[in-house]
């Protein structure tokens, strides 16, 4: 093994932020924390187009943090692009993507480590499902609707398909579909490329600062849309044979 290679790292943190600012400085940290002495790692922020300083609140954790990266987009344009951008340059096999406003605990992340190596090479994905949710009773109602629904459709075998807090094997995420709303249907679409899925139950704690960003009905007509989508992708898709190279020499 080269020196570079021993120093590139397992996993990639992927945070995707809109208007975080406050609740990044202490996440950084807990994440340091969770991931200190564990294993080799990286953390890339996407400043999904913020106008509340949040760019400027990691920026400036930058320096005392080499494995810390920013990236911004000049204008908002959704999470899974966000995620997107980070998976693009992203360093490590292994993906895990959690959310700016402090409700995913890092302390978490070396579970899902362990649920992925325990899994084995078969298991592309491991799912949050959350417990204790903090959310309002409302967005809990609409957030069972919705997970409802999605099952029954798509029978990807996940409970809270809502949660942000996954593990997912980077060349396997690069390989889905990608579209606004992919970090919604990451199971369904991660098990039609046949990779096995496994789950993690993560403790959900409180919003420390700012409100959510994602309304319900401000994304009610595009879910629909979206899951008729993915619906249409898992009918159609077909197994690929796998190809033998043929051999030019005479033998």
């Amino acid at each position: 093994m080269t020196d570079t290679q021993a120093t590139l790292p397992l996993v990639t943190v992927v945070i995707p932020v809109l208007d975080e600012a406050g609740n990044l400085t202490p996440l950084v940290a807990e994440i340091e924390r969770a991931l200190y002495d564990r294993c080799v790692y990286e953390v890339i922020v996407v400043d999904d187009g913020s106008s509340d300083g949040s760019g400027d609140e990691v920026r400036a954790l930058l320096p005392a943090r080499p494995w810390l990266r920013l990236l911004r987009h000049p204008s908002p344009c959704g999470k899974s692009a966000a995620v997107k951008s980070a998976a693009a340059v992203a360093r490590a096999p292994l993906l895990v993507t959690m959310d700016g406003d402090g409700q995913n605990d890092p302390a978490f992340i070396p579970a899902f480590l362990a649920r992925m190596a325990e899994a084995g090479p078969s298991c592309g994905l491991v799912h949050g499902q959350r417990l204790g949710r903090k959310d309002t009773a409302f967005k809990r109602l609409q957030s069972r609707l919705a997970n409802a629904i999605r099952r029954a459709i798509l029978r990807d075998g996940t409970r809270d398909t809502g949660c942000g807090f996954t593990c997912v094997r980077r060349d396997v995420y690069m390989n889905l579909p990608f579209f606004d709303a992919l970090h919604r249907f990451m199971p369904a679409l991660v098990r039609r490329d046949g990779h096995g899925i496994a789950h993690v139950d993560v403790v959900d704690r409180p919003r420390q600062k700012g409100i959510s960003k994602y309304g319900f009905f401000d994304r009610l007509a595009a879910g629909i849309v979206d899951l008729a989508g993915v619906g249409w992708l898992l009918a159609r898709r077909r197994s690929v044979p796998r190809a033998e190279e043929v051999s030019s020499r005479v033998l």
